[in-house]
């Protein structure tokens, strides 16, 4: 027979899963185990004593007939026999009724002679009548225990011979049902997971460090933060638009900000202390809560295998009771055997007792008491299981207790198993929404960027620009450490992929800072910071992916001179670059918008009469409406690249503060509207590179005031006289076209300085191209041509000779009178450079000679 050991290991669970047990549960496991021991102990009862006693029931009639006097007389005979040697038998021959049996009588000592047996014989019975008032059945032991083991399987019921056994299968499936969500393997990896992962957020001292911050945190200054928070204007983008009472406070106090005179934030310091290694635990205990989450939330199968194995065991507790009720009475101590063997035994009929039917009884009534409390408890479970939605768990309590109110609210087997773990202790659900927090998160990376980097590592990565600026550039961290505003001589600060950034009050100690880059980071100001932005930022960039990331506060920086936003602003948002409107920008000078743009915002026109220059790179979008140029009559610097323009759009005409005009990267074929650039008279700058235009109308030589002209990667084959008589022309680019010739009246263009002319076909140079004395950069590369004429000398401002690329096979002595070039600006292949004479090349090696003498 099974031990109650053996058994009760069916019912046990790893002791981590008992936070996943409610009350019910371990009532029912209980039960159970007492179920448990009534099958064995009934069991072992069975196996160890007798089981039914049977005597045989006399015929009526003999019973009627029959005394004890005449039992020697007509009811029956003996034969006496006597076999063998030295042993004496005697056999006796018993008739009853009619049915004669043949028994063993006890053997005598001796023979004893015929004549004296009748006496003796006469003489027993009226002995016997007087030891013994029953009636004697001469039926021998093993005739009753066949009778006794035959009655057992005919006479009596077969629920008291299984009991035991139909309990002990009960209580077995019943155990099964209880605990197979803990076994069946799709939801048995979950639950583990699960299991282990509450068990850290629990013992985490972050958890311990974050409830305790909660705890420290003074209602007053919660009221106080929410009171601030409320006078911001609406477009302010602070932390506590994310609904957290405490989100907009910095986490460490070094910043000294303070909300209140009399309550500064320097209470919480002694709690935010993390170790590092705490700190990464904690990390990775968001980032495995994230994915589990993630993974848990898209399936209800706990959910169900639950509420199934809790139908199972109601529907078994029913069933169980149903067919138990009928079977209480049938267990009697009395029974009726008719087994049918009269020519064996001679007796038809027996009464039986069942000596355990008693103790059955009182077991069976147990057995039933206890599948009712335990079916009531199944009614229970089913009751809670459909009385609320447990696919769905709310954290409410959590965020109103703690300042962490962006606990989300959670579905599906995380919900469901959330639910259990209430039964067992809410503290748990309260400390694993810790982890659920995205304010909670932020906070301990907070924490640990502000441990990892110091004011001295970030000294280490400042640098100088090109503008010879400090700057700081912080690339991938989880948010802006507080020491970086300690460096108050900062001039440029740029932050790059920081989705959490967040600019406290102490930027205002960074009183040189002008310039602040935002590369997909939507950073958030407190209102200190933003008042202290709005009066002295002078320079913001902004790189975005759309246009909803651009933080609010930009709009407002009233003293903002320059702009630059790089995102997607497609034809849905064009309304929203109005920018939230842009007319608080009342100081700023410059737009730089690199999108997608299909017509210039109208909002822009806000700014319009304040703006000097406004440049739309688009990304091949075509650029349509244009009419809002109209409005930007101060705009001296315009830039229209890679808008798929055809012509030059005529809005540009209007502007008569124009100075540099840049149509670069477009589909301009043909420029017969430049005709109208001579109302333009501040015009200097014209670039039309990088387009399809085939040749240069003669009405170019309207535009007197030109200085530079660019026409490089275009689709010219040659160069109209009209282009030099544009005296004031300092720079000319017709790089990469396929231009043949260079016109001999390009010496009329005595102020030239800047002429390039690479990559087209050029393979003569005119004389008349030295007579621009004033050249100082001459690009003559990846061209044809074949000589360079002595005259080159006579260009003593020359400081840069391109002449890689062509068929030269020698460099002309009196490059050695251009006094101003040096090797580093003489772009020509090493074979050609050797051709000069030692004395010109130790005159263009000037440069790198004399700071070895000065070195020296």
């Amino acid at each position: 027979m099974f031990t109650l050991a053996e058994v009760a290991s069916l019912n046990d669970i790893q002791p981590t899963y008992r936070i996943l047990k409610p009350w019910w549960d371990v009532f029912m496991d209980y039960l159970a185990v007492v179920m448990l021991m009534v099958a064995i102990f009934a069991g072992t009862m069975q196996l160890t004593k007798d089981q039914v006693v049977c005597l045989p029931v006399l015929q009526s009639t003999v019973n009627s007939k029959a005394q004890p006097g005449m039992s020697g007389k007509a009811d029956f005979t003996t034969v006496e026999t006597t076999t063998g040697q030295g042993e004496d038998m005697s056999v006796r021959t018993v008739s009853f009724g009619s049915v004669s049996t043949v028994t063993p009588d006890v053997p005598l000592s001796r023979p004893a002679s015929s004549q004296s047996q009748p006496t003796e014989s006469g003489q027993e019975p009226k002995k016997e009548q007087k030891d013994s008032l029953g009636r004697k059945t001469n039926l021998d032991f093993q005739q009753y225990v066949f009778i006794n083991q035959m009655c057992y399987h005919l006479a009596l019921p077969w629920y008291s011979k299984y009991f035991p056994y139909l309990v002990l299968i009960h209580t077995i499936i019943l155990i099964v049902s209880s605990n197979f969500w803990f076994k069946y393997p799709k939801t048995c990896s979950k639950i583990e997971h699960f299991v282990s992962i509450l068990g850290k957020c629990f013992e985490s001292p972050w958890t311990t460090k974050a409830l305790s911050e909660t705890a420290c945190e003074d209602s007053e200054e919660n009221k106080q933060r929410l009171t601030g928070a409320q006078s911001l204007p609406k477009y302010v983008s602070t932390s506590s638009d994310e609904g957290s009472p405490s989100a907009n406070t910095p986490m460490i106090t070094k910043s000294g900000f303070k909300f209140s005179a009399d309550k500064p934030m320097i209470e919480v310091p002694s709690v935010t202390i993390l170790d590092k290694k705490d700190g990464e635990q904690a990390k990775a205990l968001f980032e495995k809560v994230r994915k589990f989450r993630a993974h848990v939330e898209d399936s209800d199968l706990i959910y169900k295998l639950y509420v199934g194995q809790t139908i199972i065991k109601t529907v078994k507790f029913i069933f169980i009771l149903c067919y138990t009720a009928n079977f209480v009475n049938t267990i009697s101590f009395e029974h009726i055997c008719n087994p049918k063997v009269e020519h064996l035994i001679g007796y038809t009929q027996f009464e039986c007792t069942h000596n355990m039917a008693y103790m059955l009884k009182k077991l069976l009534i147990s057995y039933i008491s206890l599948i009712c409390v335990y079916g009531f408890i199944c009614l229970y479970t089913l009751f809670w299981l459909f009385r609320i939605p447990l696919k769905e768990y709310s954290f409410e309590k959590v965020r109103e207790e703690s300042s962490f109110s962006d606990i989300p609210d959670v579905k599906n087997d995380f919900a469901f198993l959330l639910h259990m773990v209430d039964q067992y202790d809410q503290l748990y659900s309260k400390r694993f929404g810790v982890f659920l927090s995205e304010v909670s998160e932020n906070k301990l990376r907070e924490i640990s960027l502000n441990h990892e980097w110091t004011f001295e590592k970030l000294r280490q990565h400042v640098s100088r620009n090109a503008q010879d600026k400090q700057e700081l550039h912080l690339f991938m961290l989880s948010g802006v450490p507080d020491a970086v505003f300690d460096l108050t001589d900062l001039d440029v600060l740029k932050l790059e992929l920081i989705p959490e950034a967040k600019i406290p009050a102490k930027i205002s100690q960074m009183t040189n800072l002008q310039e602040l880059h935002l590369c997909h980071c939507p950073a958030k100001v407190e209102q200190t910071a933003f008042s202290f932005l709005r009066d002295h930022l002078r320079c913001l960039h902004v790189k975005f992916t759309d246009v909803a990331e651009i933080p609010a506060w930009v709009y407002l920086l009233k003293n903002l001179r320059e702009l630059y936003l790089i995102g997607n602003l497609n034809s849905e948002n064009n309304k929203m670059i109005g920018l939230e409107s842009l007319r608080e920008l009342r100081h700023l000078k410059i737009l730089y918008v690199k999108s997608n743009l299909t017509k210039i915002p109208p909002n822009i026109t806000d700014v319009a009469p304040h703006l000097t220059k406004l440049v739309i790179l688009n990304d091949g979008t075509k650029l349509v409406v244009l009419n809002s140029l109209k409005k930007m009559t101060n705009v001296a610097e315009l830039e229209l690249q890679n808008c798929e323009l055809e012509r030059i759009p005529h809005a540009i005409f209007s502007l008569s503060n124009l100075q540099e005009l840049d149509l670069k990267s477009n589909s301009i074929r043909t420029i017969e509207e430049i005709i109208s650039f001579q109302h333009l008279k501040r015009l200097t700058c014209l670039k039309l590179w990088h387009n399809k235009i085939v040749n240069i109308p003669s009405s170019i030589t309207h535009v007197k005031n030109l200085e530079s002209l660019y026409l490089s990667n275009n689709k010219l084959e040659s160069l109209p006289a009209a282009v030099f008589s544009l005296q004031k022309l300092r720079c000319l680019d017709v790089s990469y076209n396929s231009i043949a010739l260079i016109p001999a009246e390009i010496g009329l263009l005595q102020n030239l300085q800047h002429f390039y002319i690479t990559g087209n076909k050029v393979d003569t140079l005119p004389k008349q191209l030295f007579k621009c004395v004033k050249l100082r950069t001459l690009c003559l590369g990846q061209n044809c041509i074949t000589s360079i004429p002595d005259k080159v000398g006579q260009l003593l401002q020359l400081t840069h000779l391109e002449l890689k690329g062509n068929c030269l096979e020698y460099l002309p002595a009196t490059l050695g009178q251009c006094q101003l070039l040096r090797k580093s600006g003489l772009v020509v292949e090493d074979h050609l450079f050797d051709t000069l004479p030692s004395k010109v090349k130790e005159m263009l090696n000037q440069d790198t000679s004399i700071p070895f003498a000065n070195g020296i």
